[in-house]
């Protein structure tokens, strides 16, 4: 039990990490909740910061998925709890910390990047699958939060898939994962969702006066 706890605090620690905050006001002495959408992600990142930091921070946020999920097995200490079980826990706690994040007042960003994180440590023939669902929706309507809803929703389908044909381990309990982190993933795409319906959310480029209704 003491692993489990351990695995998570870390976990939904490292998650927390701002890296888009840090990046905002490093490099644009600007706090990246006070402009444009207000999300802090990679995405908010390349519309005031430009391409390079924003891949940066996207790199980092992904590595916050992806380590926690790698090193789990390790905080067990000792005792006989499943890895897979660690892994699971780390994985969700991870994009817990990013989306609720306790250095930004329980606040943060949208999850899809620690989530790509997440599942390239656990399935990676998933994650392949939905980011090649991103790319198409992506390429098809130049709109990152209607590509990552739809790759988001992907995800349990890919897991599912994969896992029937032997390319991913794990048990029914991967699956389970993935549905949750899904809807959480789309519960916190409601401010996006609302702006889709009103016809004011901007296609990905560097932030013009008006976008967001401003």
């Amino acid at each position: 039990m003491i692993g489990v706890v351990v695995v998570a605090l870390v976990s939904y620690i490292s998650g927390a990490i701002p890296f888009s905050y840090i990046a905002g006001k490093a490099f644009g002495g600007i706090d990246l909740r006070d402009h444009g959408s207000g999300n802090l992600g990679a995405t908010n990142t390349f519309r005031f910061l430009g391409v390079k930091i924003a891949l940066l921070v996207l790199a980092a946020d992904i590595a916050k998925g992806f380590l926690p999920v790698f090193f789990a097995p390790a905080y067990s200490l000792g005792h006989t709890i499943p890895d897979l079980w660690l892994m699971y826990i780390g994985g969700f706690f991870a994009v817990i910390g990013h989306m609720f994040s306790l250095f930004m007042r329980f606040k943060g960003g949208k999850g899809i990047a620690t989530t790509a994180g997440v599942f390239l440590a656990l399935a990676p023939a998933a994650f392949l699958g939905a980011l090649v669902v991103f790319v198409v929706v992506f390429g098809a309507t130049r709109i990152v939060s209607v590509a990552s809803m739809v790759s988001s929703i992907a995800l349990p389908v890919m897991v599912y898939i994969t896992q029937r044909i032997g390319w991913v381990p794990g048990d029914r309990s991967l699956l389970i994962l993935s549905f949750a982190i899904t809807v959480v993933v789309l519960v916190k795409h409601h401010s996006n969702i609302r702006r889709l319906m009103s016809g004011t959310e901007p296609a990905l480029r560097r932030h013009r006066p008006g976008d967001y209704g401003e």
